[in-house]
């Protein structure tokens, strides 16, 4: 017979290098087609420029703050708005609130540790080497 429950397993918040902490909702290893995690931003906080292998949505839930997605102009976002990040695609987000930014970050497929890049060499001023690339914003 199918096992159509999954029982949750730990779901104890934890930080990220990232700069956010992370409070795993569903992401089973059983489950390849998705996962949900909750996401919190402290106030004044910016998480690190990265992108995932896969594709992800943010879905706010409390607070505000300044989303950037593949190097755009930065969008104001507050409850009720979604987010797309498509998979490859230069992500980061800013709390400048008071309060707590919390947000579902959705990815198809599951999220696994090994989808995460660190894109901050891009942006360290330090830089030797020049990187170029083309950014496609759409308005």
């Amino acid at each position: 017979m199918k096992n159509y429950v999954k029982k949750a397993g730990d779901r104890t918040e934890f930080p990220t290098r990232e700069r956010c902490f992370i409070r795993e909702l569903a992401n089973i290893g059983d489950i390849s087609r998705f996962s949900i995690a909750e996401c919190r931003v402290a106030p004044g906080v910016t998480t690190e420029l990265h992108s995932l292998s896969v594709d992800e949505w943010y879905v706010m839930l409390r607070g505000t703050g300044m989303v950037e997605v593949n190097h755009c102009e930065p969008v104001k976002v507050s409850p009720g708005d979604v987010v797309e990040i498509p998979a490859g695609t230069a992500q980061r987000i800013t709390n400048h609130d008071t309060e707590d930014l919390l947000f579902l970050g959705v990815c198809l497929p599951r999220f696994t540790p090994d989808a995460y890049l660190s894109l901050i060499h891009i942006s360290e001023p330090t830089r030797r080497t020049p990187i170029s690339y083309a950014v496609f914003c759409l308005k």
